[in-house]
């Protein structure tokens, strides 16, 4: 490999906060957070929106994220959604 043109991989923390889940692997993702792991050392964290603890396909479970109130202006312009049985 050639020196100073690859990123830097390392062990990264993801947190879902939605979910309150988070897992250690190996990333190249920059962050500017750290956290303390159960193993005592300190990680980069990053942080996600949607991981398998939180998605609905491996949860079964419908969940919408809203960002910028985009749902209530589509609710707004269309009127809300009918909910089904499975909700």
């Amino acid at each position: 490999m050639k020196p100073d043109i690859h990123p830097n991989y390392r062990p990264v923390v993801f947190m879902d906060a939605s979910a309150e889940f988070s897992f250690l692997t190996r990333s190249t993702v920059e962050t500017d957070e750290t956290i303390e792991w159960s193993d005592g050392n300190t990680y980069p964290l990053a942080k996600v929106d949607i991981s398998s603890a939180s998605h609905p396909f491996f949860t079964g479970q419908m969940k919408i994220v809203d960002t910028a109130g985009r749902v209530e202006r589509f609710e707004r312009r269309y009127g809300r959604r009918k909910k089904t049985d499975g909700e």
